[in-house]
């Protein structure tokens, strides 16, 4: 019995577009054809294909199916491997499905790093940008903290002044909102002790991580919120002289032809070896390791 590629592809329940590709890939053997160039597939050609085609129906990528096939000395130990790789595969996309269910229930970006569904429905779209970068400069027990600190720590009307201030923001504002973040910054410091030393949770090293996290707080927060942040990390280091020394540099900026510099002062806030944190978290510290 002789079968022409159309008779073939139909008996495995393939098409012939397959079975050329599977002669490509070295899969299939080519049959021999007949004076008038057709070819002649025999049963062997045919079982050859239907091994192919319920390999492929296990999920077996085309490229293992030659390791797999019983030409190899331990075909079952093959199949184990790849059964192995299967079971893990289930368990990522068992995860996927958690984490997309845990976005959709509680509304929150998917752009979140992965766990943070709950902590972050609350964040604006600056502290999230922020939370991503911080997942890949800090250590999994950093991000854990970070994860309970938004969780136990409800948005504020503070927070969602912080959020809305603009660049534009008077003295005043930026002053008394400053004020009202440094209990925030103290009860975080207190309770999580590294956050005085944050590089020391950076796997690629603390010079990596201030650099990455400054410049990161320089490009996604205003000049008015990292000036917000930067007065509460000073008001509870009790660093009094820098905070008049920062007074001094905004009455001098304010002066008609005075000098125009403040920014070196007021974003200071992302100069603390990665210590600044999304807003919610309000983990900016000072230069010097933050608060003791």
């Amino acid at each position: 019995m002789a079968w022409s590629t159309r008779e073939l592809a139909e008996l495995a329940g393939t098409t012939v577009k397959s079975v050329r590709y599977y002669h490509q890939l070295g899969l299939l053997d080519e049959p021999e054809r007949l004076t008038n160039g057709y070819k002649q597939y025999e049963v062997r050609h045919l079982v050859r294909l239907l091994q192919i085609t319920r390999l492929t129906d296990l999920g077996v990528p085309l490229a293992r199916i030659e390791s797999i096939g019983s030409s190899v000395d331990d075909p079952a130990g093959a199949l184990r491997t790849f059964d192995a790789e299967l079971a893990a595969t289930i368990e990522r996309l068992q995860r996927i499905r958690v984490e997309l269910a845990a976005i959709l229930e509680n509304r929150t970006s998917a752009s979140l790093p992965a766990g943070f569904a709950e902590a972050g429905r609350d964040l604006s779209e600056a502290d999230q940008s922020l939370l991503l970068i911080w997942s890949k400069v800090f250590d999994e027990g950093a991000m854990d903290d970070l994860k309970q600190m938004l969780i136990d720590s409800p948005k504020t009307a503070a927070d969602a002044e912080l959020d809305e201030l603009t660049d534009d923001a008077d003295r005043e504002r930026r002053r008394r909102l400053g004020e009202q973040y440094d209990p925030v910054l103290a009860a975080v410091t207190q309770r999580y002790e590294w956050l005085g030393a944050p590089g020391e949770r950076a796997p690629r090293g603390a010079a990596f991580a201030q650099q990455t996290v400054t410049e990161a707080v320089a490009e996604l927060y205003n000049g008015a919120q990292r000036e917000v942040l930067y007065r509460a990390s000073l008001i509870g280091a009790g660093k009094l002289d820098e905070l008049a020394a920062l007074e001094a540099a905004l009455d001098a900026a304010e002066t008609p032809g005075g000098a125009e510099s403040i920014g070196g002062e007021a974003t200071r806030v992302g100069d603390a070896g990665g210590g600044s944190g999304p807003s919610r978290a309000s983990l900016g510290s000072d230069s010097e390791g933050g608060r003791r």
